[in-house]
């Protein structure tokens, strides 16, 4: 065994559901009261892998219920997760993935050692490599709508064997971009989820997002 092959951490591979339709679908709103429904909408559509967000009221509980009933290929993770603790929460509750806003090592740490993929946010390439060798799965580039395809393609350049998910201000129309820049897969919150959390909002429409992320992706 080489020294740099003895350094690699064991590495948690990219869902598999994510891998097939590179979007993840992430629902992030004061509570959680309509996260079911919206969820069964995205599913319908064909999405397959699903973010919850720890700053939604009740998001714990909804993937709970979610895991316990979504087919196996549907990936159901927990969102803004900061904390070895809320690893345990979250993979406790059925989550099969964890998304930070930044590089926790302790968050990545903890993941590993649940055995679930985790994708910490970074912003730079110090950060984006620095996620990587602590063992993340993949980085979250974040927040990526700011920064364009340019930047990743030049980020990967030098850096190219590091997957990395554009997230935040990532429009359906710029998905195509995303990925010719290299992106392993996009996360998409305001732009696909719409209204569709709110009391009131449109599911149709949301159906209607979520048909064309897909088509975008392939």
């Amino acid at each position: 065994m080489t020294e740099s092959s003895a350094r690699e951490p064991d590495r948690v591979p990219v869902g598999a559901g994510l891998a097939a339709t590179r979007v993840v679908a992430i629902l992030r709103a004061e509570n959680a009261d309509r996260a079911e429904a919206v969820v069964d909408v995205l599913v319908e559509a064909g999405i397959r892998s699903l973010e919850l967000t720890l700053t939604t009221k009740g998001a714990l509980d909804v993937v709970e219920r979610l895991a316990s009933r979504v087919p196996p290929e549907v990936e159901v993770g927990a969102g803004t997760v900061l904390t070895a603790a809320d690893v345990d929460r979250s993979v406790d509750a059925g989550a099969r993935f964890v998304v930070s806003p930044s590089v926790e090592p302790e968050v990545i740490a903890a993941a590993l050692r649940r055995r679930i993929a985790s994708y910490p946010g970074a912003f730079t390439p110090t950060e984006i490599n620095a996620a990587w060798q602590a063992g993340a799965t993949a980085v979250k580039l974040f927040p990526a709508g700011r920064l364009g395809p340019g930047y990743l393609k030049d980020v990967r350049a030098p850096l190219p064997d590091i997957p990395v998910v554009p997230t935040g201000g990532v429009g359906i129309d710029a998905i195509g971009e995303w990925l010719a820049a290299g992106a392993v897969a996009v996360g998409m919150g305001g732009p696909l989820i719409g209204d569709a959390l709110t009391p009131d909002g449109d599911l149709r429409a949301l159906a209607e997002r979520a048909a064309a992320a897909l088509e975008a992706a392939r």
